[in-house]
């Protein structure tokens, strides 16, 4: 079975996902989507709920509202999500990136993903999922998101797969030429497959018990 098959596999036993589509819960705007890719690090939704509501009635999710806040201010209205003064440095230097492009999305998905993923990668932290997550739903640039759901399932699929972020992805994007909905579609797949998922006896009683995966 190659990637390809594998994400066709999923989409037809698990149906359409509707992660992050307009209307969906916590897909307001863009910019919400952006700050819980950050909020949710290292916790769990519950968690994050309560500063997205909070962040919302401070800043209507604005990007120059945010440029407004203080590390005392953001504080604050983040602290439910756990590590509270790493991820306000984030979200404020997110919120400066923003600007410097003029807060221009529309832009920004026209731009170049590496360069964008690059100047992402510079903010302190954001790291490669969290860089790949905002570049996938929020600016328009499809990838591969190399998650714990992802590792498990190459392993369980019996696929050897390099350690590092860069050289998974890399090797997964080689053999998977599809776009953006695509890509997004099977990060949302495979996510929720491993929600489910949970363990080796799990995945033998699963619709993919018995496959294995050529990378």
């Amino acid at each position: 079975m190659t990637i390809e098959d594998l994400y066709h596999t999923m989409a037809t036993a698990m149906g359409p996902q509707p992660w992050l589509r307009p209307g969906t819960p916590w897909a307001e705007t863009p910019i919400e989507i952006m700050l819980g890719a950050i909020l949710v690090q290292n916790t769990n939704w519950r968690n994050v709920k309560p500063s997205l509501i909070n962040l919302k009635q401070a800043t209507g999710f604005d990007p120059a509202k945010l440029r407004a806040l203080t590390p005392a201010t953001i504080t604050p209205l983040i602290r439910a999500s756990g590590f509270y003064r790493r991820k306000a440095t984030a979200i404020l230097d997110l919120a400066a990136w923003l600007g410097k492009h003029d807060d221009d999305l529309a832009a920004l998905r026209r731009g170049d993903a590496a360069t964008e993923r690059a100047e992402l990668l510079a903010i302190t932290g954001i790291g490669n999922e969290t860089a790949d997550y905002i570049l996938m739903y929020t600016l328009a640039h499809g990838t591969f998101m190399v998650d714990t759901y992802a590792r498990r399932l190459f392993a369980w699929l019996g696929a050897t797969m390099p350690k590092t972020y860069p050289a998974f992805q890399k090797r997964v994007l080689a053999q998977f030429p599809l776009g953006l909905h695509d890509c997004q579609e099977f990060h949302a797949l495979i996510d929720e497959f491993g929600k489910a998922v949970k363990t080796q006896a799990d995945f033998d009683r699963s619709f993919l018990a018995g496959r294995h995966l050529m990378v």
